[in-house]
């Protein structure tokens, strides 16, 4: 059998590892400053749990994962005759893979809300699943970082994870455009414009715009049952860039005026502190998932073309599905798949990253074999990365293997270091040797 991989999915080199916890020990150093506390949820959550959150494109990328044993034993006849997957499914799969962190988090708070105290600030970095069509960027299992709060309306945690992700995307080098913009916004264009009952499709449509353009937004929103002077209405209000404008464009909207206000708070927060990344109000900004209510956030970079490396928002009452009603939140999440590929491309993981051990001991024969096996123990006892060659095989194929792993020092152990306590240590850098004693050997590599 030729060995092989679902699609969608990606083994990681050590190398490869190495550079993506650097990105994960980035982010969970900004979450944890930020007084955010990790949890973890399963892999895998009921169908009923996942199913209803994201739309309906969203359910139909879901994992589903078939019940145990025979699980045709209670399939549903009638939809395995008619071949209705969708309805064959609620018979034979209960469960399913989680799509991202944000709905186990509210079912998780549900559960345990009495082990927690409000608000509660909370990360976690685990993998989700989706259906996608696999392509750049974009994988059908991937890591997300998330970090949230629930339990507070206050929108000063709006302006708390804009810093986050200022904070984060500083650290990695990477330059960044944080959009932002308010789901009482959208809801204004739809109320002003007289589609209220088309919002979803509306907003569905002008999620799109930066790939197929005014022209085919407009085009869609017709598609959807909207009218040409009411599609015009939403274009032209697309284009307004100032919040007072906007306030004054809505003057039959309520909800777009309480959106304009709660942007306008978050601002008064933000604004007290310093960024180095470009903030940007977006009013096309839309964020296809559901369940946003209030402020929404996207990330991008303008230094390569990958989509958003980061989004998320405001939901006010996402918890309630699971029977817990009045409990405000608001994430965003990190796409850690694309950041990995953005710094790839643009060379900004440290030259070091990938250096697994500080030091190779290589001996020369049995004997010295044996010997630099303790010698390998008292440092790694010292906490010394560090590693010894298997066997006493010839000089120049143990350089070459410790060229092949970029190990930056190499410790020879042949009979004179044995007698003498002194050993030479090679900077595989700079080709400079000198012999030290275990102890200054010690200092310097540590």
């Amino acid at each position: 059998m030729k060995p092989s991989i679902p699609k969608g999915t990606r083994d990681f080199l050590p190398s490869q590892v190495a550079k993506r916890n650097y990105i994960f020990d980035c982010i969970r150093s900004v979450f944890e400053t930020y007084g955010y506390v990790p949890i973890e949820t399963p892999v895998m959550e009921n169908l009923a749990t996942l199913t209803g959150k994201y739309g309906d494109e969203g359910d139909k990328l879901l994992f589903k994962i078939l019940n145990n044993g025979d699980y045709l034993a209670k399939a549903d006849s009638e939809a395995l005759s008619e071949k209705n997957s969708a309805k064959l499914t609620k018979s034979i799969a209960k469960k399913g893979l989680r799509y991202d962190l944000t709905v186990p988090f509210a079912r998780f708070v549900t559960m345990h809300q009495n082990d927690l105290s409000f608000p509660f600030k909370r990360y976690q970095i685990q993998q989700v699943w989706r259906g996608d069509r696999p392509q750049k960027g974009r994988y059908q299992e991937f890591y997300q970082c998330d970090v949230d709060v629930v339990g507070s309306d206050s929108l000063m945690y709006e302006a708390e994870l804009v810093k986050i992700y200022d904070d984060v995307f500083t650290a990695l080098r990477i330059p960044a455009t944080i959009k932002v913009n308010n789901r009482k916004v959208l809801y204004g264009i739809a109320e002003a414009a007289g589609v209220e009952e088309k919002f979803m499709s509306m907003t569905m449509a002008i999620d799109k715009l930066d790939k197929i353009g005014q022209d085919g937004v407009t085009e869609e929103l017709m598609q959807r049952g909207i009218t040409t002077e009411q599609a015009d209405f939403i274009m032209s209000t697309l284009k307004i860039d100032n919040l007072n404008d906007l306030f004054e464009a809505f003057s039959a909207s309520p909800t777009g005026q309480h959106g304009i206000q709660e942007l306008r708070e978050f601002h008064n927060y933000l604004d007290r502190t310093e960024t180095n990344n470009n903030i940007q109000f977006d009013i096309s900004l839309a964020r296809g998932l559901t369940y946003y209510t209030g402020c929404i956030f996207e990330v991008i970079t303008d230094k390569v073309n990958i989509g958003s490396i980061g989004g998320g928002g405001r939901y006010a009452d996402l918890t309630s599905s699971f029977g817990l009603k009045g409990v405000s939140g608001v994430g965003v999440s990190f796409g850690a798949a694309r950041i990995y590929d953005v710094m790839e491309e643009l060379d900004l993981f440290p030259s070091d990253i990938s250096q697994t051990i500080s030091v190779l001991l290589i001996a020369f024969d049995e004997m010295t074999h044996g010997h630099a096996f303790s010698v390998l123990s008292e440092l790694r006892a010292n906490g010394i990365k560090s590693d010894l060659y298997p066997s006493p095989a010839k000089m120049k194929k143990q350089m070459k293997y410790a060229n092949d792993i970029s190990v930056p020092y190499v410790l020879l152990v042949g009979s004179e270091e044995m007698e003498t306590g002194q050993y030479s240590l090679k900077d595989m850098n700079t080709g400079e040797q000198k012999k030290y004693s275990i102890e200054d050997i010690k200092t310097v590599l540590a």
